[in-house]
Formats: structure tokens, C-alpha cells, sequence
């Protein structure tokens, strides 16, 4: 049988998938052991028990200045600026694409505007954020928005186009009007378009929150890393680089879900 043609049965699936990750540390802790061997003081490649007892230190014992738990506090920090910029661009996108994918005399102007501004470098556009609205958590929300809704909207119009016009024309011949055929055949057809389009942003969405915070911000996960960097602290580094990485992978598990609960007919209709 060609390799082309060989699929794993389930446990072999499992295996496939935890075998890269084992490797991995296979290979981190083997090398920890030896630079600590070497040099008990070596900061670069900390050992299980020293990131255990840096986020035990974090997560679970009060910070003598402020009485908070900077583990937890950090993360409900980034979680809230993450989830309200993704709301707004969520909304915005999807109203920006549907307008250039469905009406002709937005479609004129707005298409090529968004496909300029999904051109620029958001991080290029942060000293002006910070100048217009200050440094306080507007702007890193800004960030955030004006970095992934020109991507979402662009996203949007493309499945909107892809729209059958048969579809639109029925519509019409029926008695539909522009409002209601938006509500009632375009936004049923782009919705479960806008989740997956969500779940492509998501990493540049944390990269735009990391790099806000730890330009200006005195709480968040990317604020704690480049606090501690400063100490060559890869105790705390590691173990929240590791943590960010789990919250983007529940959220984008989470957007999984709500396609397949919500939209179950979207799979068997790309099929």
C-alpha cells in the first residue's frame, strides 16, 4: 500500500500526536540536566522543580506589595484586552464584509481600502496608538483591532462573493429586501466563516496583546515576560509562554465547538 494511502486508527492517531511533544521534552529536560550539572546557577534551560516552584511563587502566594496573585492577575488582565479587541473586530469585520462583498457601491470603495490597510504593519502603527489614545488599555485594544479586521473583512467579502447568485436573485423575487436578505440569507451563509476566520487571527491577535503590554502596561502576561527577561528569570518565562499557549489553544477548541454545536450543516456543505 502506498504511504499516501495508509490512515492511523485511532490510537495510533493519539500516539502521532503526543510523540512530537514528547520528544520535545525528552530533548528540553534532557538538556536542563546537563547545563545544570554543569553549572547549578545556569538560568537559560530551568529545571521541572524550579518553574514549579517560580509559578507556585506567582499563582499561589500573595504579592507582598500589592496582596494580588500576579499569575492569575496577569491573565485575567490579557484575557479581557484579548477577548473585547476580538469582539469589536469580530463585529467590525464582519459588517465591513459583508458591505464590500454584497453591496456594489460599498464594495467599489471599501475593497480596495481594506486590502491597503490589511498591508500595513500594525506594530508599525503603535507609537501612534499610544500618542492618540494614551497608554492606558484603549490603545492596546486598539492594537488589536485595527491588526486583525481588515483580515477578517477581507476574509468575509471573499466568502460573500462566493455566495450563489441564483441564491440572491430568489431572494429578491420573493419580496426580500436589502436588510432582510442580509439578515436572512447572507449572515446565516458568513457566520460560520467569521468563527473560522477567528481561529486563523487568534495567534496574531496574542502577538499584538504581547507586544502592547510589554510596551506599556504594568499587568498582563506579555508585561510579566518582559519584567523577568530583564533577570534572565526562564523560570517564570517559560511556564507562561506555556500558559499563553494553552489559553489560544482552549479558544480556538472553544471556536471549534460553537461551528460544529452551532453551524453542524457547514462541513457537509464545503463537501
Amino acid at each position: 500500500m502506498r504511504l499516501i494511502n495508509r490512515h492511523p486508527d485511532r490510537s495510533g492517531r493519539l500516539m502521532l500526536v503526543l510523540l512530537p511533544f514528547a520528544l520535545l521534552l525528552f530533548a528540553y529536560f534532557t538538556s536542563s540536566a546537563q547545563r545544570l550539572t554543569d553549572n547549578p546557577n545556569d538560568k537559560l534551560l530551568p529545571s521541572a522543580s524550579q518553574m514549579v516552584a517560580a509559578i507556585d511563587r506567582l499563582a499561589f502566594t500573595e504579592d507582598k506589595r500589592s496582596g494580588n496573585y500576579l499569575f492569575w492577575q496577569d491573565s485575567a488582565a490579557s484575557l479581557s484586552r484579548l477577548g473585547l479587541g476580538i469582539a469589536i473586530a469580530a463585529i467590525a469585520g464582519l459588517c465591513l464584509g459583508v458591505a464590500a462583498g454584497i453591496i456594489p457601491l460599498f464594495s467599489a470603495s471599501l475593497s480596495p481600502l481594506l486590502t491597503v490597510l490589511s498591508m500595513i504593519p500594525p506594530l508599525a502603527v503603535l507609537p501612534i496608538l499610544f500618542i492618540t489614545f494614551g497608554l492606558g488599555e484603549l490603545s492596546k485594544v486598539m492594537l488589536i483591532v485595527i491588526g486583525i479586521t481588515p483580515c477578517i473583512a477581507r476574509d468575509i467579502e471573499q466568502r460573500a462573493r462566493e455566495i450563489p447568485r441564483e441564491l440572491l436573485i430568489k431572494a429578491q423575487t420573493l419580496g426580500a429586501s436589502t436588510w432582510t436578505l442580509i439578515l436572512r440569507v447572507v449572515l446565516p451563509q458568513l457566520l460560520p466563516r467569521l468563527l473560522i476566520s477567528l481561529r486563523l487571527m487568534l495567534g496574531s491577535a496574542w502577538l499584538f496583546l504581547i507586544a502592547a503590554e510589554a510596551i506599556a502596561s504594568t499587568d498582563g502576561l506579555g508585561y510579566r515576560i518582559f519584567l523577568v527577561r530583564r533577570y534572565m528569570a526562564m523560570d517564570v518565562i517559560l511556564p507562561y509562554v506555556v500558559w499563553i499557549t494553552l489559553l489560544a489553544w482552549l479558544m480556538d477548541f472553544g471556536l471549534r465547538q460553537t461551528i460544529r454545536l452551532c453551524f453542524p450543516w457547514y462541513e457537509g456543505a464545503k463537501a
